[in-house]
């Protein structure tokens, strides 16, 4: 009860029902059969949303904008393919996080300067495929305003081969913040093996470089007979200011929907009190998010928080995109919002 009365304010129960952004069904577009991972941030007076195109092949990093939180239009594209290339990043690129100037859940999300420069983590995976073989982390940077001209590191700046067994199977998406007068990097790793778990770790840098795992990792671990008993992922790690605490806005799976979990800390950023049921629940039959309500962005705005999240659901007539799992295993997934007030 009481766990309960300290997150009551987070609460987005409105659900927008409809995309915010969806794939462009264009046969060669960077996006043609799915968007995902959404990440919001104000610049230059305008929204922003990096967000994930999958085109059958692999992931490429997107940017659309927006001037109410509702209405998007794609703008270019910030991490594309390397056509022809023999790096580690080749496939594509999947635009996990970007350096931002303050933690607070309340304050509007800018993007921080750092020796004149944007900064961006990402993850790529190796083959080609739907999240095919175990990706690794790299760094990129950007001086152009239009934040369009990326440019990325020749190498990884984190892997799983010198990891621990939770985290031996691949790396996904991460959150970075600055804390401490450190870089703090919360991320979700699975281990080896079918069906395999995903988990969430830490790891702190000074440079955004070089990385320390933490010895208490996994500081997330799955747990049995709950709605992340299969993986708890995709940080979104923010400082509620108004109750002096850490809020973790991830997701659950138990092996049949992936939902929005919270989870809190009230000190050190290692210690999580998970909410006992899923912070935003899948839909039901034939809603946008019928199978899952997943990956989120939170940014507050004039009085109200708005929880951006991917919603798949089965293939219906109409829609212009779907991925192919298998033959009876078609899917539409989208970008889509819920809100702390009615819209």
């Amino acid at each position: 009860m009481q766990f309960q009365a300290q997150v009551e304010h987070l609460r987005t129960p409105h659900k927008w029902g409809r995309p915010v952004l969806q794939a462009s069904g264009t046969p060669g577009q960077f996006d043609s059969l799915a968007v995902d991972c959404p990440f919001v941030f104000y610049h230059h007076d305008q929204f922003h949303m990096m967000y994930i195109g999958f085109d059958g092949s692999g992931y490429q990093t997107g940017l659309a904008v927006s001037d109410n939180l509702l209405d998007w239009s794609p703008k270019g594209i910030m991490l594309e393919r390397l056509q022809g290339s023999s790096r580690w990043d080749h496939v594509g690129a999947a635009g996990s996080w970007l350096l931002l100037e303050s933690n607070d859940l309340h304050s509007v999300p800018r993007l921080k300067k750092l020796n004149n420069k944007y900064w961006m983590i990402y993850h790529s995976y190796p083959e080609v495929g739907y999240e095919a073989g175990g990706a690794v982390m790299g760094l990129a940077w950007c001086e152009d305003e239009e934040l369009l001209q990326w440019h990325r590191l020749d190498e990884p700046i984190f892997t799983y081969e010198n990891g621990e067994p939770w985290e031996l199977g691949g790396l996904y998406k991460c959150c970075v913040i600055v804390h401490n007068h450190q870089y703090y990097m919360f991320y979700n790793a699975k281990c080896t093996g079918e069906p395999w778990t995903e988990e969430t770790g830490i790891a702190t840098s000074t440079d955004l470089i070089h990385w320390t795992r933490h010895a208490s990792n996994p500081i997330i671990a799955v747990k049995q007979s709950t709605h992340y008993s299969q993986f708890f992922s995709d940080p979104c790690v923010k400082f509620d200011d108004t109750q002096g605490r850490w809020v973790n806005f991830g997701f659950g799976f138990d092996s049949h929907h992936a939902q929005g979990a919270l989870a809190v800390s009230d000190d050190d950023l290692l210690h999580w009190s998970i909410y006992p049921e899923p912070w935003i629940s899948h839909g039901s039959q034939g809603e946008l998010d019928e199978t899952h309500a997943h990956k989120s962005s939170v940014i507050y705005w004039r009085d109200t928080l708005y929880h951006f999240y991917c919603a798949c659901r089965p293939a219906q007539e109409g829609d212009r995109a779907v991925i192919h799992y298998g033959e009876n295993n078609r899917e539409f997934r989208c970008i889509t919002v819920a809100t702390s007030k009615p819209l």
